[in-house]
């Protein structure tokens, strides 16, 4: 398993939606949800349209712990949300594949997020990191580890941060500090 990070510059995450959202919607959109729930790329592929439609909540049971799983659809992604499903009926995949009915695969998710990361010049990426994308930039804006850590699902607090590679941030600066 290849180590993924998360993507620590916004005009990057900008340029990587304008990507998708030129070569497909449904590609820009699983983006923007990864990068925005924090839900594991299991759980995104599976989800319908009848999950968000007229939600407040994101519910669901996390495939990797099968634990219960309730996620806040705050205003902006409900936006988005409801944009991207017009037209679109109850049954139908978020992110359907083109190939028969049902979503894309992990595998097909991991494809478009190293083609697009190439496209912005970004490495060690993969479906995870649209996870870790949202816990970097979510402890970035409120500092609360502890919180993130519950949403996250993690055991502690030093998972979570090296998780989202806050720990790595904090060595690398100390380091180009560093000289004998």
């Amino acid at each position: 398993m290849n180590l993924v990070q998360p993507i620590r510059d916004k005009q990057k995450i900008e340029e990587i939606k304008a990507i998708l959202k030129r070569q497909s919607g449904r590609d820009c959109f699983m983006f923007t949800v990864g990068i925005n729930t924090g839900l594991r790329i299991s759980d995104i592929l599976k989800l319908q349209v009848k999950d968000v439609r007229d939600k407040t909540h994101v519910t669901l049971n996390e495939q990797k712990t099968g634990k219960p799983k309730r996620f806040r659809i705050n205003a902006n992604l409900r936006g988005i949300i409801d944009e991207y499903i017009t037209g679109m009926s109850d049954n139908e995949y978020l992110f359907p594949s083109r190939k028969g009915d049902k979503p894309i695969g992990r595998v097909q998710a991991y494809k478009i997020m190293n083609a697009v990361a190439a496209k912005v010049g970004l490495d060690e990426i993969g479906c995870h990191t649209m996870r870790k994308t949202f816990g970097y930039w979510f402890y970035k804006q409120t500092k609360d580890v502890a919180q993130l850590q519950e949403i996250l699902n993690h055991s502690a607090p030093s998972v979570t941060l090296r998780y989202i590679g806050i720990n790595q941030d904090v060595i690398d600066k100390a380091i180009d500090g560093f000289s004998l």
